[in-house]
């Protein structure tokens, strides 16, 4: 086997004082994954810290501290804390399992260990680690994307922040699940990457667009659906449809499809109304805020017509009060040369 090929492996790292039960997980796993082992908790410590392994198989009953007091120190570090711990130990009793669990580990071998067992477990929460490692890098593509199409517009980046934290306490509100309504936080920033397609000079004109500038404009909803693609759902999916229908409006005279009710998918119609509240309620340029009591006004008089009227009556009676905290915590502020 290459060296390069040896550095792409994950890595475990194995703490047992016994040396004979170190040499019986080498044998089972050194032909997979690169191996790193510790005599004693302080070492494993040392070495889960600066080695940063993919996984940590962990005795319990070792002299100093117990594996028990290892884990605790390890989900107690920001460095260390997402690292997943299996306990091979053993004691076999429930009592001792629970206690694992309730410091933080993912599972439980006794010994003498299986090596089937052993090999099992250890694919199994190394895959559910690269299934994490992914999901963290797409979010991060994805809100990166949205980023990039703040810099070609007028909008700022508390905007997408405030407007998709308003859209996951309406989601909930209207009975997404925890896991749904964090996709869709993270998918609403998206909603408006299509204007990197737009020309500056459409994007940023101070005056008002013409009927042919307007057309340009609106094309930034199918854009923004092209850059993101077709996917067989989840968040990428989630953002497609916000990209591609945020525009339209609940009595069909949006665009780009010109969409009505409920055949506009239920996460562009709630992003509309985080969207528009936000904008609203911040200043730009080209004009003052509006006042929220003068926001709440214009959404209310819009139920029916641009807005779902179930979700606006939501918004404003159950999710007002926290909108308005997420609104104050994110407020656009002035930043003076003496506070950089």
């Amino acid at each position: 086997m290459t060296s390069d090929s040896t550095e792409r492996r994950q890595k475990i790292l194995i703490v047992d004082d016994e040396p004979s039960n170190l040499q019986v997980l080498r044998h089972i796993l050194q032909d997979s994954y690169r191996l790193l082992f510790a005599r004693d908790g302080d070492k494993a410590i040392e070495l889960a810290c600066r080695e940063r392994p993919d996984l940590i198989l962990l005795d319990v009953m070792m002299p100093g501290m117990t594996g028990y007091e290892v884990c605790r120190v390890l989900k107690g570090e920001a460095a260390t804390r997402a690292i997943p711990v299996i306990f091979v130990t053993a004691l076999a009793d429930i009592d001792d399992e629970a206690e694992g669990f309730e410091v933080g580990a993912v599972d439980y071998i006794t010994k003498p260990v299986s090596p089937l067992i052993v090999k099992a477990r250890v694919r199994t929460h190394l895959s559910l680690v690269r299934v994490d490692d992914l999901r963290e890098s797409r979010l991060q593509i994805v809100q990166r994307l949205g980023m990039a199409a703040e810099y070609k517009d007028n909008e700022t980046g508390l905007h997408v922040i405030r407007m998709s934290h308003y859209s996951r306490l309406l989601a909930l509100a209207a009975g997404f699940g925890e896991d749904e309504a964090e996709d869709l936080l993270h998918a609403a920033p998206m909603h408006d990457v299509g204007k990197i397609g737009i020309p500056d000079a459409i994007l940023r004109k101070p005056g008002k667009l013409d009927e042919t500038e307007w057309d340009v404009m609106r094309e930034h909803s199918r854009i923004g659906a092209q850059i993101i693609g077709e996917h067989s759902g989840g968040l990428l999916q989630m953002a497609h449809n916000i990209a591609l229908h945020h525009h339209e409006k609940w009595d069909g005279s949006g665009y780009p499809a010109g969409l009505s009710g409920t055949d506009i998918p239920l996460e562009a119609r709630i992003v509309a109304i985080a969207d528009v509240f936000d904008a609203l309620t911040s200043e730009r340029p080209y004009k003052k805020a509006w006042s929220v009591e003068e926001a709440v006004a214009l959404i209310r008089s819009e139920a029916g017509r641009h807005f779902e009227p179930q979700l606006v009556e939501l918004f404003l009676d159950s999710c007002l009060p926290r909108v308005l905290e997420v609104r104050e915590l994110w407020k656009e502020r002035e930043v003076s040369c003496a506070s950089t």
